[in-house]
């Protein structure tokens, strides 16, 4: 049965995929048009991807620029993450607001991304798979993000792994959002 929740932040939610088990294993289902339709969320898929993160693995925070903004659906289906969404719209009422939550296979729980929020993760157990649904595809040139460490979360994570593009970002402070 689908779960969906109202976060904090406005237009986002915190999805419960549905699981099946029996004696093969598991099964989840992680789209179903009609019923995020339902909940509000009108959401057209234009690609999807995955990563593997080792453990303390931070990627983020990461969005694309508008005219190539995207919406997400993004869920853990092997491991664990925190997960970390901030909203980048200038009149919404959770401006610069963030929100963190755990995304894992166990709990089968994903995060629904509206456009102008940026999305990062840290990586909780090596081998942790995060997946992707997006509604634009990607376009280099209108993709970037705001440093992780800029926008007063604690990642708890003192030797943190993260690429040298997440790391060159503009800090929140700085960052002009065209949102």
């Amino acid at each position: 049965m689908w779960q969906i929740e109202q976060l904090p932040l406005a237009d986002a939610r915190l999805i419960t995929l549905p699981k099946f088990n029996d004696i093969r294993g598991s099964f989840v289902k992680a789209f179903h048009e009609s019923t995020l339709k339902e909940a509000g969320i009108d959401f057209a898929l234009r690609e999807s991807y995955f990563s593997f993160s080792k453990k303390d693995v931070i990627r983020g925070m990461h969005f694309q620029l508008p005219p190539h903004q995207h919406s997400k659906i993004v869920y853990c289906p092997q491991g664990a993450i925190l997960d970390i969404i901030i909203d980048l719209r200038k009149n919404s009422p959770t401006y610069l607001q963030y929100f963190a939550s755990e995304l894992t296979a166990d709990n089968h729980k994903a995060y629904y991304i509206p456009e102008g929020f940026a999305h990062g993760f840290k990586s909780l157990q090596d081998d942790s798979m995060t997946y992707y649904l997006v509604s634009s595809e990607h376009s280099q040139a209108h993709d970037t993000g705001i440093r992780f460490d800029s926008f007063g979360y604690d990642w708890q994570t003192p030797e943190a792994i993260l690429s040298a593009r997440d790391l060159s970002f503009p800090e929140l402070k700085d960052f002009k959002s065209p949102f």
